[in-house]
């Protein structure tokens, strides 16, 4: 004996939700090397980018940073690009005005640990944030907050630059000066004017030969 089959009804389709303005489009990306590896030169090249695709971009730098005049992020190869200042991370939610999609953020070792909660507020907002900092310390130690902020971005990019002894890849930088007093910089971590140089006191170095 045959058993009806019962047909379900069709239910409606349901219209998609309309996501909020920005909802999905925010991330975090790092940007992160020793000195040498070109970590601004990418930074520039997202700007430039973003730029061509007609999206409106922030890039902002820290007041520390003035080796190539106030106002302007430049990448050791002499990329250059307009730039805001900001003395500490508390000050760039103030600099990024409304309709914003990309915030690009030069030497953000300077900016300390509140750069990781900055960062995540903007990216949450719809905002796509590049960073860009040293990921070692000259001395070889992790410089917060670009580890924490791989921790929590979306993309990550660990550069390399030539170690100056052997021409491998080097993942290191030391202070090579010798015309200073000792002390001059006591902690390798402190945002200070010294720890923002070029070749003429700073060497990448790779991992045999930083230490000397």
């Amino acid at each position: 004996m045959s058993v009806p089959m019962s047909v379900p009804e069709s239910v409606p389709e349901t219209a998609p939700r309309e996501a909020s303005p920005g909802l999905g489009a925010g991330r975090i990306e790092v940007v992160a090397g020793p000195m040498f590896a070109g970590k601004s030169e990418e930074l520039v090249r997202r700007v430039h980018r973003a730029r061509l695709a007609g999206r409106a971009v922030v890039v902002v730098s820290h007041a520390l940073d003035t080796r190539s005049g106030a106002g302007r992020v430049a990448s050791h190869s002499g990329l250059v690009v307009e730039s805001l200042q900001a003395a500490s991370a508390a000050d760039l939610p103030g600099l990024v005005p409304p309709g914003t999609e990309l915030v690009a953020v030069d030497e953000a070792q300077f900016f300390g640990p509140g750069l990781v909660e900055v960062a995540t507020g903007l990216a949450d907002a719809g905002v796509v944030v590049v960073v860009a900092g040293l990921s070692v310390t000259f001395d070889g130690r992790p410089f917060e907050p670009l580890p924490a902020l791989m921790a929590v971005a979306e993309r990550v990019d660990k550069l390399t630059a030539v170690c100056a002894v052997c021409g491998r890849d080097a993942a290191y930088h030391v202070r090579v000066r010798a015309d200073e007093p000792p002390g001059t910089v006591a902690d390798a971590a402190a945002p200070v004017p010294a720890h923002v140089g070029g070749t003429e006191s700073y060497q990448a170095r790779c991992r045999l030969h930083r230490g000397g």
